[in-house]
């Protein structure tokens, strides 16, 4: 037990290193270019991030979606199987963002029937599928 505790202190104070290495970069970098060091820091600077700070993100609305008692959710957990929702969901987040409808569509049909999942055949035909991913897409629609 004790050296569980020591590592415990051990790791805490390895965290703690790494951060105030962190930090200290950080303010080195603020020295060495000004208030451009932002920059380095955040993706989107100029963007409209301000605007929408505390917003529910796409994806965090797509994870909510695919966890809950839908009918169209519960579906697509049952033939993407063993998947991590959270996958699934940046994956769908990443269909939703092409421009064109059709895109979308084939999209999400690939997301479902891709390789990487459980798709059998025998359980879901290609009908079933298109409807399946059009439902998907105007549910999603819908709670966007």
């Amino acid at each position: 037990m004790p050296n569980q505790r020591q590592s415990n202190g051990n790791q805490q104070v390895d965290r703690f290193s790494e951060a105030l290495a962190t930090a200290r970069n950080m303010q080195q970098d603020w020295l060495n270019y000004g208030i451009d060091f932002v920059h380095l820091y955040v993706e989107d600077v100029h963007g409209d991030w301000l605007e929408r700070w505390g917003e529910e993100s796409t994806l965090d609305t797509i994870k909510e979606f695919l966890v809950s008692n839908d009918d169209v959710a519960v579906r697509v957990r049952q033939i993407l199987g063993e998947r991590s929702l959270f996958d699934i969901a940046v994956n769908l987040e990443e269909c939703l963002s092409l421009s064109e409808e059709n895109d979308k569509l084939y999209a999400v049909i690939n997301l479902l029937a891709g390789s990487e999942n459980n798709y059998d055949a025998r359980e879901i035909d290609d009908i079933e599928l298109l409807n399946l991913a059009n439902s998907l897409l105007s549910k999603l629609a819908e709670i966007m």
